[in-house]
């Protein structure tokens, strides 16, 4: 801490932006002061703001107000420099600019790490400083203490998680209510967990930004935004929901992390996994992470994934942890990604083509024999086994009918290859849609 005459100076916070999370963030820090003190042995106080406009959801009547977000970075007062403005192109300036003059740095922003992660920590590394980044990923879930320091002494052997709340109410909804995509996806922008343009929630661009931050805690590997593949919901239809139920499955937004024998696979889609897993029985805009390790075994983490205070909680975490080690030696504080940056690993990241996975298959097949024996002998001349299958009765006047399989595991290149041949057949009007089927084990 920062001693002067043996008392101990407050920490001094410089808060940009003042959004949501900005004036959570401002109401934890002043409501539970006392606690923070308690907790860290000295005051933390907000020091500085920078934010374009007030915000009448949190009180700043008795702090520094400025327009200028740089002015923040710049002011020699500021010990911490909490950057909450989103978007990529400002806020690395910004936190560059607070790690060149020598202050530590919090964020929320899930895209700044995964896409520049690499560079600003090796900055921050440089300048004996540190970046903390419990908000960027599950809101107000400590996932990444928990994989950084609390499953330290384990070997990660993979991870899931439904890390994206707003696909995560889509699917609840479309499978409670029968509901159709476009219709929640509406109701959702309208209660606000979708953006106007939710192209980065419903793509899965969101969740692969937080799936490559866990993923490189876990196995010791650089942040790899680019390699990670990364497919959305849109695509579902309520009938994949009804028909996955049937099966004994549910359908969820997955980020899966796994180690393989050629690499680790970083991958974020539309899954059918058990309905009686944990994961599964996660409903509406929560998040949940589960982890396999092999000393502890699996473990689930489990809350709010966004929200004003419960991000606000996971920021107010991070300072509190540099207020502790404010003045400890750089060397000695937990890594940002929790590997020493000349330890972390060149590990290949897997090709699509190469996943593992069984798969679930549904197809409108014209109604007349020998369909279903024709798109057998093409799935098991790629070596692909079926597991079950649904071929409904003909609707009067309906001409086809659909049919859905459940293969066996198989690897992806065998089922495209499948895939491309099932296109091929008269007997197989429109698309195939093609969903993983994961039993979230080894």
């Amino acid at each position: 801490m920062l001693i002067e005459d043996d008392i101990l100076k407050p920490v001094k916070v410089g808060l940009c932006g003042l959004g949501t999370v900005g004036s959570g963030t401002v109401n934890v820090l002043t409501r539970n002061a006392a606690e923070i003190a308690a907790r860290t042995g000295c005051e933390v106080v907000v020091e500085h703001i920078g934010a374009r406009r007030d915000n009448p959801h949190c009180d700043t009547s008795n702090m520094q107000v400025s327009r200028d977000i740089f002015a923040v970075a710049e002011d020699p007062n500021v010990d911490i420099v909490v950057e909450l403005i989103g978007g990529c192109d400002i806020a690395k300036e910004l936190v560059l600019k607070a790690i060149a003059n020598g202050k530590h740095v919090v964020t929320a922003n899930k895209a700044l790490i995964a896409l520049h992660g690499n560079e600003i920590f090796a900055a921050a590394k440089e300048q004996g400083v540190s970046v903390c980044y419990e908000a960027a990923v599950a809101g107000g879930i400590p996932i990444i203490k928990a994989l950084r320091e609390g499953l330290a002494g384990n070997k990660v052997e993979w991870l899931a998680g439904i890390i994206n709340g707003t696909g995560n109410f889509i699917l609840t909804e479309m499978r409670d209510k029968g509901r159709a995509f476009e219709d929640v996806l509406k109701e959702a922008q309208e209660l606000g967990y979708a953006e106007a343009d939710p192209t980065f929630d419903v793509e899965g661009i969101d969740a692969a930004h937080k799936l490559v931050i866990l993923a490189s805690i876990a196995f010791g590997i650089p942040l790899q935004f680019d390699k990670t593949y990364t497919e959305g919901i849109t695509k579902i239809a309520k009938a994949d929901v009804e028909y996955a139920e049937q099966l004994g499955y549910r359908i969820k937004h997955l980020g899966i992390a796994r180690r393989q024998q050629n690499g680790v696979e970083l991958r974020v889609h539309p899954t059918l996994i058990p309905e009686k897993s944990l994961i599964a029985n996660v409903h509406g805009v929560m998040n949940a992470v589960m982890v396999e390790a092999d000393a502890v075994g699996p473990t689930l983490y489990y809350g709010a994934g966004a929200g004003a205070e419960p991000t606000a909680s996971a920021v107010v975490a991070d300072i509190i942890d540099l207020a502790r080690g404010i003045e400890s030696d750089a060397d000695h504080r937990v890594a940002a990604l929790g590997f020493h940056a000349d330890k972390m690993m060149d590990t290949a990241v897997v090709s699509a083509e190469q996943f593992e996975s069984a798969y679930y298959l549904r197809m409108s097949v014209d109604d007349k024999p020998g369909v279903l024996s024709s798109v057998a002998q093409v799935i098991s001349e790629e070596g692909i086994s079926i597991e079950a299958l649904i071929q409904q009765q003909p609707v009067d006047g309906e001409e086809t009918v659909p049919m859905i399989i459940l293969t066996n595991k198989t690897i992806e290149k065998n089922m495209d290859a499948a895939l491309q041949k099932l296109a091929q057949l008269s007997s197989i009007q429109g698309e195939v849609v093609r969903i993983r089927v994961d039993s979230l084990d080894a």
